[in-house]
């Protein structure tokens, strides 16, 4: 055996129709280079499984009972930023698309695509890539152009923004939010991918000069 040969990315299925987690499992499972740890049928077990697995991607149904996907995606997006969220969705929705990517998901495929977009999909977001079924992509390009920085920012990444402006370290950011520090770095990250910075003063500068009035 190869010692070098690189591990499995590690993937849930969350969606609240099994038989659709059976052609997932079976197709993704058939594709090398994935492994899928888990499944889940509402938002509680994915964030279970969330937790006990740290899975490197989750692809997650939009339109679950109880909570949908795209809340369940701010929710990950908060407490596990380094799982990276794709969506799978019968709504060729806009606004359901704009709502998952500011939820904090990384990607948004139709149901009726073809299984080799979303095997695609999963690719480039595992790869830092964001992913949308053909004509989302240019319709959110239309969507976002308009977009200031600060409206492509999370809740929590705003807040995380503010408390940088007030000058808390990682460690102080975790303790007040009840975070761990690698999912404050992780936060930190984002915000400066998303605002195009790419330095630690650059960002704090940043955070003084838009902070919220409190």
């Amino acid at each position: 055996m190869n010692d070098t040969t690189p591990s499995a990315a590690r993937l849930i299925l969350v969606d609240d129709h099994p038989l659709v987690r059976d052609g997932l499992r079976a197709r993704l499972e058939a594709t090398p280079g994935f492994e899928v740890v888990g499944e889940a049928g509402n938002a509680d077990e994915a964030i279970a499984l969330a937790a006990a697995h740290q899975p490197d991607l989750a692809l997650m149904d939009v339109g679950m009972s109880g909570m949908n996907g795209i809340a369940l995606a701010g929710v990950f997006h908060e407490h596990f930023p380094e799982i990276r969220v794709l969506m799978l969705s019968m709504y060729d929705n806009v606004e359901y698309v704009t709502q998952a990517v500011q939820a904090g998901a990384s990607g948004y495929v139709l149901k009726d695509s073809p299984a080799t977009e979303i095997v695609r999909a999963i690719g480039a977001v595992l790869g830092g890539q964001t992913f949308f079924s053909a004509g989302l992509g240019v319709r959110m390009i239309q969507a976002t152009a308009a977009q200031t920085p600060l409206a492509r920012l999370t809740p929590r990444e705003r807040d995380i923004l503010d408390a940088l402006a007030e000058g808390l370290s990682s460690k102080q950011i975790a303790q007040r939010n009840s975070l761990s520090v690698r999912t404050v770095e992780t936060h930190r990250l984002n915000l400066k991918r998303k605002l195009e910075i790419d330095g630690q003063a650059e960002l704090i500068k940043f955070a003084v000069e838009h902070r919220r009035n409190r």
